[in-house]
């Protein structure tokens, strides 16, 4: 037990270091929650920033989900449902970082890494196939970062269960989609007035600054 809350307080502490905060302040002096839409993450770097930078953030940020599970399941050695919690932990302290007053991210990247971890450990390496499998048809069509990985953590309760039959792994599952989606639905509606419509919002051609 005493394991299993280490694992988690440190996947929140883990996931709450402002990567795209950092970023920005050393490639340009300014504050990420002034720029663009203010969301502290790595498509908001890319388009307000650059690149390069961005390509630090999406780095640091799959890492810290990665790092959660792992510390969790090799180094404290606690039970899947701890493991689980951990990665969740991770998403929750990237979306409401404790070292930025609770402001954060949408979570995509730290879920995305803790998924490279906890699939393969848990003998679902073929699960990491379907789910990007899933996000590569909408972002072909979209070019739509943020709204294809939506799509892959909305069919990840599907796959799960039919690769794993796991209730516990399901239930991790709508708990993620859960902690990101809170995160998306009061940025949905002023990206959409930015975009000037749905489909100019649906199709993002990823152009920096545009929004």
């Amino acid at each position: 037990m005493v394991n299993g809350i280490v694992a988690v307080v440190l996947g929140y502490l883990l996931g709450s270091i402002p990567s795209a905060y950092l970023s920005t302040r050393l490639a340009t002096g300014k504050d990420v929650r002034r720029l663009g839409g203010g969301n502290v993450g790595g498509l908001n770097v890319y388009r307000e920033v650059g690149f390069l930078p961005a390509v630090g953030v999406a780095i640091v940020d799959l890492s810290k989900g990665a790092a959660a599970v792992a510390i969790a399941y090799w180094l404290l050695d606690v039970s899947q449902p701890f493991v689980l919690a951990a990665a969740v932990a991770a998403v929750v302290g990237h979306n409401w970082m404790v070292f930025l007053k609770f402001s954060g991210g949408k979570g995509m990247g730290a879920a995305i890494g803790g998924l490279f971890v906890l699939l393969p450990v848990y003998d679902y390496p073929l699960g990491l196939a379907f789910f990007f499998g899933v996000v590569l048809i909408p972002f072909v069509i979209t070019r739509n970062v943020a709204l294809s990985m939506g799509i892959g953590l909305l069919s990840l309760p599907f796959i799960a269960w039919l690769g794993m039959q796991s209730a516990e792994f399901v239930i991790f599952s709508l708990v993620l989609g859960l902690v990101i989606t809170i995160k998306f639905i009061p940025t949905a509606k002023p990206a959409i007035v930015r975009a000037r419509n749905l489909k100019a919002f649906l199709f993002d051609r990823g152009q920096r600054g545009r929004r």
